[in-house]
């Protein structure tokens, strides 16, 4: 969520100096939080790759037979998901035994004591178990850089991505760029390599990343079993907060289940801004706002969650899902259902009938849209 603004009513600070202070106090809050990140990442992925191991030498011990690995994978998924709640999926459990593999540590580190984390102040951080510091100081890339970097199957291209990212610093966005723009193929076919090597390293402003994004990294709030609950702007939040409300209002049909719910499609992180279940109906509502213009890839991306929502939320007797997608663009507002995809016309007629008219959807939005303007702008 974006800063809130300064309330007007605060008098003005005469004293010289007082713009450093603020901005100096602000650097310290960026670096500490960045400072913050680093070290939850290092020991995340000091751990995944030390739960990677200790998977790999069970199957080593196991049985050899087909099959014996992924039903490992799959009950091991089933036990630590009890227990630690998301982020231990059998494809995650796969990808940290995956990561033990491509980077192999000549040593058993457990055995010894290797080099310690270093905390914000510089001193050594003791409370983190001496075998995780010493493979943490392995690996100084963030877990989600040696996610996207699993994908890339050549190993000489992804040692090269690897080098890069960590001399240039690279967001894992500025990463994922690269690799998607084939910067290692292009360097390696170049007569002049020095000349791509320094363009391909210079950042662009979608790379960067905020302090406060850093921290609510999906993979982080997996690690730390935190909620992840927040919106991209003060205008957004309350909008859906308003939404909420309303649906809510509207009988006892609306079941709320959830806001800004997160789902993962691969190596890609999505949210649904709300999430629905209609008694009447018997089936989830997902609903995604959308502060511009409605256009076709707002569709492809509802029923994107409409496929996974049915696939993994939807239980035995429901309904399939139907989308909600809502545009509070400034000289219009749009209420659209996605109904595609149902088993029979009656059933889509049935939740035409069941749900508010997008007409009205509309309405509300708009209505909604001005009286938060009306209330900034006093």
């Amino acid at each position: 969520m974006t800063g809130k603004t300064r309330p007007q009513s605060l008098p003005a600070v005469p004293t010289p100096g007082y713009a450093s202070l603020v901005a100096g106090i602000t650097g310290l809050l960026d670096e500490a939080r960045r400072t913050s990140a680093r070290a939850v990442n290092a020991l995340m992925t000091a751990t995944y790759w030390e739960i990677g191991r200790r998977v790999v030498e069970y199957e080593q011990r196991g049985e050899k037979r087909a099959g014996y690995g992924e039903a490992v994978l799959r009950l091991l998924s089933s036990d630590l998901a009890a227990r630690y709640g998301k982020g231990f999926s059998e494809r995650n459990i796969g990808q940290m035994r995956l990561f033990y593999l491509l980077w192999p540590i000549p040593q058993t580190l457990s055995a010894k004591s290797g080099p310690t984390l270093q905390t914000a102040s510089g001193k050594s951080d003791t409370t983190t178990p001496s075998p995780l510091r010493s493979v943490a100081a392995r690996f100084p890339l963030p877990w989600s850089a040696y996610v996207r970097l699993l994908s890339v199957k050549d190993p000489g291209a992804r040692r090269f991505y690897e080098t890069e990212t960590l001399r240039g610093g690279w967001s894992v966005r500025q990463l994922d760029r690269q690799i998607e723009s084939q910067f290692y193929e292009r360097t390696a076919l170049s007569r002049n390599k020095a000349a791509v090597l320094s363009k391909g390293r210079l950042a662009k402003s979608a790379d960067a990343v905020e302090p406060a994004a850093e921290i609510k990294d999906p993979y982080v709030l997996e690690f730390l079993g935190l909620k992840d609950e927040y919106s991209e702007s003060d205008l957004e939040e309350a909008l859906i907060r308003h939404l909420e409300s309303f649906l809510l209002e509207l009988g006892g049909d609306f079941c709320f289940i959830g806001r800004q719910k997160r789902l993962r499609v691969g190596d890609e992180w999505y949210r649904i801004d709300l999430l629905f279940f209609h008694r009447r109906l018997r089936c989830l509502v997902v609903i995604d706002l959308k502060l511009g213009r409605f256009t076709h890839a707002d569709a492809g991306q509802m029923h994107l969650y409409l496929n996974y929502a049915r696939e993994h939320w939807t239980r035995s007797g429901e309904n399939p899902p139907v989308g909600l997608i809502l545009c509070a663009y400034k000289d219009e507002a749009l209420a659209h259902y996605a109904l595609e995809g149902l088993p029979n016309k009656v059933l889509a007629a049935e939740y035409k009938t069941a749900l508010p008219t997008e007409k009205r959807l509309a309405a509300e939005i708009e209505k909604t849209r001005r009286a938060i303007a009306a209330h900034r702008n006093r």
